[in-house]
C-alpha cells in the first residue's frame, strides 16, 4: 500500500509542464528515461546520484510503474541469483552472455545485493540460488526503488505514453501522445521488450533483432502424462532436438495439464528459442527420468529387485526415485500389467522398461507461456552498443538498459540481473557525461 501512495503522490507532483522553451545550453542538463521497470528506475536513480544537479525525468507510460517487478517470482521478486563469479554468470544467457563479461566486472549480482542491502532490503537465498527479499513481497523491491527515485530527485511521470523520439542537433525531442514535447541532452530508452521501445531505437539508427518468445512451456499430447498434472521430478536430463540443433538440460521437471514445465524445460525453452521458432515449435525431446542413473546402474537396481522380491507386483513396488503413479503409467507403457510380478519381467520388457525410464522419446507440439516471468529474446542488437557505458554507437548520447537489448537469460534472477548490471552501467555513464560537459 505504502508503495502505491508514493507512485500516486509522484503523479501528482509530476504533472506535465510547458515543454522546455529555452535552449538547453541555458538549462541543467536534462536526462530523459523512458520506461518505468527495473532497469529504468535502477538507471533514473544511477544518473541522479551520480550528477545531483542534473534534470532526469523517468516516463513510464501506465498508472502504475514496476509491474514486472510486482508480478515476478509469483509476487516475491526473485531479485538477482547467488552466482558471484562473472566467468559463471554469463553461462546463463543464451543470448548476451560475451557481452556482459565486461559488464559483470562492473556491476554484478555482488553489488546488487550490497545495493538493496545498503537501503535496509535484505535479500535471503533459496536452495536453488535464487535470491528474494527476506519479506517475500515483491512490493519491498518496487518501494524501495520509487523512494530512491524521490529521494534522488527523479521526476516520475507516470501515464506519460510516448509517441516519438527524435534527434536534434542539441540532444533529443520526446513527443507524448497527450501532445507535450520533452529536450533531452541524453535519451535512455528502458522500454523492455515492448515493439514501440524497438522502434524508438530502429528510428534512431538501430538494427533490431527479430523478437521471439523465451522461457516458456512445452505442449505435449502423450498418454504417458495424461491427468498426471501437478507430479514433479526433481533430477530429470532433457535432450531436445529442433531441426539439426540439439540442446540438453537436467533439473526439475513438473508436469502440467498442457505438457510439461519446471526450470530444466524453461532452460531449455530460453537456449532453443530461436530454433523452436522457426521449426513452429515441433520438435522431439527425450526424458531421462532417472538422471543420476545410467543405463548399467538401473539394470542392476531392477534385476536385484526381481531376485529379492520375486512375487511383489512392479506396479507396487517401485524401486527408483519416481512418483508411483508415474511409474504405474510408464511401466504400462511398455506392456505391464498392474497384476505382473517382478519373477514375470522378461528380459526384452526389462529392456523396454530401462528405454523408457532412460530415452524415452516425446513430440513437443507447440508452447505454453510462463507468466510470471515472459521474457523475449531480441532486441537492440549487442555490437552496436559500447557495454562499458551501455551508449549507442551509432548515435551519440543515446543509451540502453534492460531487455530493449538482445540479452536473456535462464529464469532464476538472471533477467533481473541484467537489467540492474546495464541500468547501473547506464546511469552512471550518463550521469558522469553530464558532468564532463558544464551549463553554460
Amino acid at each position: 500500500m505504502l508503495c502505491k501512495n508514493l507512485a500516486e503522490r509522484f503523479s501528482l507532483e509530476f504533472r506535465f509542464p510547458t515543454h522546455f522553451q529555452t535552449p538547453l545550453s541555458s538549462q541543467p542538463f536534462k536526462i530523459v528515461v523512458i520506461g518505468g521497470g527495473a532497469a529504468g528506475f535502477f538507471s533514473a536513480i544511477c544518473a541522479a546520484q551520480t550528477h545531483p544537479h542534473a534534470q532526469v525525468t523517468l516516463l513510464e507510460a501506465s498508472r502504475q510503474p514496476l509491474a514486472k517487478v510486482r508480478v515476478s517470482g509469483g509476487g516475491r521478486c526473485n531479485v538477482t541469483h547467488a552466482c558471484f563469479d562473472p566467468a559463471l554468470l554469463v553461462q546463463n544467457y543464451p543470448r548476451g552472455g560475451k557481452a556482459l563479461r565486461g559488464a559483470f566486472s562492473q556491476f554484478q549480482a555482488k553489488d546488487t545485493v550490497e545495493w538493496f542491502g545498503d537501503r535496509q532490503v535484505k535479500l535471503k537465498t533459496e536452495a536453488d540460488g535464487r535470491m528474494f527479499p527476506t519479506t517475500d513481497n515483491s512490493e519491498t523491491i518496487a518501494h524501495c526503488l520509487i523512494e530512491q527515485a524521490h529521494e534522488a530527485g527523479v521526476n516520475l511521470w507516470l501515464g506519460a505514453s510516448v509517441r516519438s523520439v527524435n534527434r536534434k542537433e542539441e540532444g533529443f525531442q520526446v513527443e507524448l501522445r497527450s501532445g507535450e514535447t520533452l529536450l533531452g541532452d541524453r535519451l535512455l530508452l528502458a522500454t523492455g521488450s515492448s515493439p514501440q521501445g524497438y522502434e524508438f531505437a530502429r528510428s534512431l539508427g538501430h538494427t533490431i533483432e527479430s523478437p521471439v518468445p523465451s522461457l516458456f512451456t512445452f505442449n505435449l499430447s502423450d498418454d504417458r502424462l495424461q491427468d498426471l498434472a501437478g507430479i514433479s521430478v526433481n533430477s530429470v536430463r532433457l535432450r531436445l532436438q529442433v531441426g539439426d540443433q540439439k540442446l540438453e538440460q537436467t533439473g526439475a521437471v513438473l508436469i502440467t495439464h498442457w505438457g510439461l514445465s519446471g526450470p530444466a524445460v524453461l532452460k531449455l525453452s530460453a537456449w532453443g528459442a530461436r530454433a523452436l521458432h522457426e521449426h513452429r515449435y515441433q520438435a522431439t525431446l527425450t526424458i531421462h527420468w532417472l538422471a543420476q542413473q545410467n543405463p548399467e546402474t538401473l539394470r542392476s537396481q531392477l534385476l536385484a529387485v526381481k531376485s529379492q522380491l520375486p512375487q511383489r507386483t512392479i506396479a507396487a513396488s517401485c524401486p527408483v526415485l519416481l512418483p508411483r503413479r508415474l511409474w504405474e503409467r510408464l511401466i504400462g507403457h511398455v506392456g505391464i500389467q498392474k497384476e505382473t510380478r517382478w519373477a514375470e519381467l522378461s528380459n526384452k520388457i526389462l529392456n523396454l522398461l530401462i528405454q523408457e525410464l532412460t530415452q524415452g522419446q516425446y513430440s513437443v507440439n507447440g508452447k505454453g507461456i510462463f507468466k510470471e516471468e515472459f521474457v523475449t529474446c531480441g532486441g537492440v542488437t549487442l555490437k552496436e552498443v559500447n557495454f562499458k557505458t551501455m551508449e549507442s554507437r551509432t548515435c551519440p548520447g543515446l543509451y540502453f538498459a534492460g531487455e530493449v537489448l538482445d540479452i536473456d537469460g535462464v529464469t532464476g534472477g538472471f533477467n533481473f540481473q541484467s537489467a540492474w548490471t546495464t541500468a547501473w552501467i547506464a546511469g552512471r555513464a550518463i550521469g558522469l557525461s553530464c558532468i564532463s560537459q558544464p551549463t553554460v
